[in-house]
């Protein structure tokens, strides 16, 4: 693959890359470079990770070299008590594998790196430090205003989070840091920080963020708007026929948008069909090649909302099988994490 090639895998379905001109030098640079993204171990991953799954197994297919970071310390900064750190750790390190299991990446430019392996090091700490003496209260609150949970009367532990984002790009090696939109702020307070300590910027690459079920973001704090990577077949059902799904609407379509992100970005890669069964009398199954086929059908209301959330869920339960393969282990991993 060529290094244009590269740039054009790693572009697809992204929101914004900063910037693109410095990826495509790093691209022709490097053979194998690095990126990384992080994951505090909060509340259970659900289906919405397979979005961010997917884009690493691009990293992976350009021939990067990709560093899940399973941000404990961080989980802990956010408000998860510590007494559950490790119990939470050991059901992600079980269940993120899986996620690039079920989308059929090649792993073996893959690792999961545990954050307290190296976060509590000495040179981590003081360059923690350091940075804390470049940072103003008010810049460390704006950069995590998206994604940490500060409340009414936000912890000086959440003030950290930010600066440990930023130097986990340092201390893991990486090239580029990927994540959602709403880190977008962490990514430039890096890109503005990290060269004070003597390090340098890196790329950071963004992808949209997915609404959930409900038409919100997808969160794991909110079992409606999600789907766990637990369920069954008959609750993933459900949850699916009860998403919001206004006929002929795209915006705030949870259904249209992990179809959109995931179902149809599987399809493309394995030149496969999207099929919506129906009855003969409602007109017959329909085969589509592509999400706008499906969109365009949609808006103008030939596609019914309850027809295409039937074709969603048969997707979301194939792609939950390798969960299902491990369903005793998984789930005692995840009643020890999560007490459910």
């Amino acid at each position: 693959m060529t290094p244009e090639q590269k740039l054009t895998l790693i572009k697809r379905n992204t929101q914004e890359i900063i910037s693109e001109e410095e990826l495509s030098t790093l691209l022709h640079g490097k053979k194998k470079p690095a990126v990384y993204l992080g994951t505090a171990i909060t509340g259970r991953p659900h289906i919405g990770y397979f979005v961010w799954v997917l884009k690493m197994a691009d990293f992976l297919a350009a021939a990067c070299h990709v560093k899940v970071l399973l941000a404990d310390v961080h989980g802990a900064l956010d408000n998860t008590p510590w007494d559950v750190l490790e119990r939470r750790y050991n059901y992600y390190s079980a269940v993120i594998p899986l996620l690039f299991t079920a989308v059929g990446a090649d792993i073996k430019n893959f690792e999961l790196v545990k954050g307290s392996s190296y976060q509590l090091t000495k040179n981590y700490q003081l360059d923690l430090l350091k940075l804390a003496t470049h940072t103003s209260v008010h810049d460390a609150l704006k950069a995590g205003s998206e994604v940490v949970k500060y409340g009414d009367n936000p912890k000086l532990g959440g003030l950290l989070y930010p600066l440990m984002q930023a130097l986990d790009e340092e201390y893991l090696g990486a090239d580029m840091q990927y994540g959602g939109v709403d880190q977008r702020k962490i990514f430039m307070y890096a890109r503005e920080n990290l060269p004070k300590l003597g390090y340098k910027s890196r790329v950071e690459i963004m992808t949209p963020l997915v609404p959930g079920l409900q038409g919100k973001k997808m969160s794991a704090s909110d079992p409606k708007s999600k789907i766990d990577l637990l369920d069954d077949e008959e609750t993933v059902l459900k949850k699916v026929k009860e998403a919001h799904a206004e006929e002929g609407v795209v915006e705030g379509n949870g259904v249209l948008a992990f179809l959109k992100n995931v179902v149809m970005v599987l399809k493309g890669d394995r030149s496969e069909s999207f099929i919506v069964e129906r009855p003969a009398k409602f007109g017959g199954n329909l085969s589509f090649t592509s999400y706008q086929e499906v969109e365009d059908l949609y808006v103008k209301k030939q596609l019914h909302p309850l027809d295409l959330k039937q074709a969603v869920a048969r997707e979301i339960n194939v792609l939950l099988t390798p969960f299902r393969k491990e369903k005793n282990r998984l789930d005692t991993l995840a009643k020890e994490a999560y007490g459910l």
